[in-house]
C-alpha cells in the first residue's frame, strides 16, 4: 500500500491510501472518521483485482483541516480531484454515510467519472425529514443538541457519536479505535461537517441520476431511516440490500457486507432491474 497526499487545488492535500491494480474504486468515509475504516474491504477488493482508494475527506483522518469548505460540493470536488491527483480517469465510488452523500453528488455532477455508485448506510439525499423527504427526523431536533455537546466536551461526544449508532454496542477494543480516529477531526471540522450531514437535502438530484446505484443498508440502523432508502430505491430504479445490522455493516456483518459490495460494483451502466429482484434482506 502507498500513502500519500493528494494536491486537489487550492492549496488543499487530501491524504489517500491506494493498494492494488485494477479498475479503481474510491471509498469514502463517513462524519468524523477516516479511511482507516475501510481497511478490511480495502485488502479484499484488491485481492479481487481492484486498485482502492481510500480517501480521508477534508479536516478528517490526515488530510488538511481548512476552517471552512465542508458543504457536498466541495467534498465531491476534493473527490474528483483526487480521481485527477492519481491519474483515475473512471472509478467506482463507494460511500459510507456523509460519504454515500458526497458519492452522490459525484455520480450526479459528473457521471462520465462514475462507472457505478454504492451507497453504504447512506440513502444519499438527506440524514434529517425535510419537505421534500419526509422520513426520519428534523434536522432542528438534533443538530443543535450534537454541537452543544460537542463544544462542552468534544471528548465524550465523539465517544458517544461513534458507539451509538451499531446495532448492537461494539467491543471496547473496536469502540477505542473509532474513537481514535474520529478524535482526529477538530472540532470545527466536526461541526461544519456534522451541520451538511444533517442540513443537505440533494432530492433534487434523484432524476438526473444516470449511473447504476446500489444502497447496503442495516435494518437496525438508528441513524437512517430505512422507509427513507426504500423512497430512494424506489425513485432510482436501483438496487437495496438490507442487512440486520446497525450503522456499521463493514464491521458488524462484514461478510455479508463484501458480498453485496462486489455485487454492487460489479454492475454496470445500463444495468437496471426490477426492483423486487434488488431488494435483498440479507440475516
Amino acid at each position: 500500500m502507498t500513502e500519500r497526499r493528494v494536491s486537489v487545488g487550492n492549496g488543499l492535500m487530501i491524504n489517500v491510501r491506494d493498494l492494488g491494480e485494477g479498475p479503481a474504486v474510491l471509498l469514502i468515509h463517513g462524519w468524523s472518521l477516516s479511511g482507516e475504516v475501510w481497511d478490511r474491504q480495502q485488502r479484499v477488493l484488491a485481492e479481487a483485482g481492484c486498485r482502492v482508494v481510500a480517501m480521508d475527506q477534508r479536516g478528517h483522518g490526515d488530510s488538511d483541516a481548512p476552517r471552512t469548505g465542508y458543504g457536498i460540493e466541495e467534498l465531491a470536488a476534493d473527490a474528483l480531484g483526487v480521481l485527477d491527483g492519481l491519474g483515475i480517469e473512471t472509478a467506482a465510488v463507494v460511500g459510507w454515510s456523509l460519504g454515500g452523500m458526497v458519492g452522490l453528488r459525484l455520480a450526479h455532477d459528473r457521471p462520465e467519472r462514475i462507472r457505478t455508485l454504492v451507497m453504504v448506510a447512506s440513502n444519499g439525499v438527506a440524514a434529517s425529514r425535510t419537505v421534500a423527504f419526509p422520513f426520519g427526523v428534523p434536522a432542528d431536533q438534533q443538530l443543535a443538541t450534537i454541537l452543544a455537546a460537542e463544544h462542552a466536551d468534544r471528548v465524550a461526544l465523539r465517544r458517544r457519536a461513534v458507539g451509538d449508532p451499531f446495532g448492537t454496542p461494539p467491543d471496547e477494543h473496536t469502540l477505542d479505535w473509532l474513537h481514535r480516529i474520529s478524535l482526529q477531526t477538530p472540532s470545527w471540522a466536526g461541526r461544519a461537517a456534522m451541520r451538511t450531514l444533517m442540513c443537505s437535502d440533494q432530492t433534487d438530484l434523484l432524476p438526473g441520476i444516470t449511473v447504476p446505484v446500489t444502497q447496503i443498508v442495516g435494518t437496525a440502523d438508528p441513524a437512517l431511516s430505512l422507509r427513507g432508502a426504500r423512497w430512494v430505491r424506489d425513485q432510482l430504479g436501483s438496487a437495496l440490500v438490507e442487512i440486520e445490522c446497525g450503522h456499521y455493516p463493514m464491521l458488524e456483518a462484514p461478510d455479508l457486507f463484501e458480498e453485496a459490495l462486489l455485487a454492487g460494483l460489479s454492475r454496470v451502466p445500463g444495468d437496471l432491474v426490477a426492483h423486487e429482484a434488488d431488494s435483498v434482506s440479507r440475516q
